[in-house]
């Protein structure tokens, strides 16, 4: 099934189609022709998650999905949540987004965080939405050199490295993107049927 997912960001299409499978070829906005910046303006990772797949499907006309994820940090009041990919810059600056967070939480005793996933998927013009949420901690420090974000500063309860130091399979395991993309497989496989 060919199915157009919102990114062109080659770390995230790597990490989907790996939970998706083989019976899935994920296609790329520049794929099927669509350029120009999609638009994310909304207030919460759910609008800009279905933002995102109704506008791609009215420039297509195809089955597609869009996501959003944030870093919601506790002693942060939830921040920088649907902001994270813009939290220092207006691009997807992640060294100055990871330098901001670092002194935003300077002197903080209390660094837990969770990163959620929002998926809406629209499949024969209906939209539905999944989740996924991974809770954890921020560390005072960059570790490892996988994923990009905030991988390097965010261990998941449970472990005791980050997610910039576990392999692709190893953080598709626990991240919340993965979860969100199993509950999005499991439903694609269960209408397939």
């Amino acid at each position: 099934m060919e199915i157009l997912f919102a990114t062109n960001n080659a770390h995230k299409l790597m990490e989907v189609q790996a939970v998706l499978g083989p019976g899935f070829k994920l296609l790329t906005p520049r794929d099927c022709g669509v350029t120009e910046d999609i638009p994310e303006e909304q207030e919460t990772l759910e609008g800009n998650a279905s933002q995102k797949a109704r506008y791609l499907h009215g420039r297509t006309g195809m089955d597609c999905f869009a996501d959003d994820t944030g870093l919601e940090v506790e002693a942060l009041g939830g921040a920088p949540g649907v902001h994270s990919a813009r939290y220092a810059t207006d691009g997807h600056d992640f060294t100055a987004n990871n330098r901001l967070l670092l002194e935003n939480l300077a002197g903080q005793t209390n660094r837990r965080a969770r990163f959620r996933t929002v998926i809406s998927l629209i499949l024969k013009g209906e939209e539905h939405l999944f989740e996924g949420i991974v809770e954890g901690r921020i560390i005072d420090s960059e570790q490892g050199h996988e994923g990009f974000g905030y991988d390097p500063l965010f261990i998941p309860d449970g472990y005791d490295r980050t997610f910039a130091q576990m392999t692709t399979g190893e953080k598709n395991e626990v991240s919340h993107r993965a979860r969100a993309v199993r509950k999005l497989a499991a439903y694609l496989h269960a209408i397939e049927k």
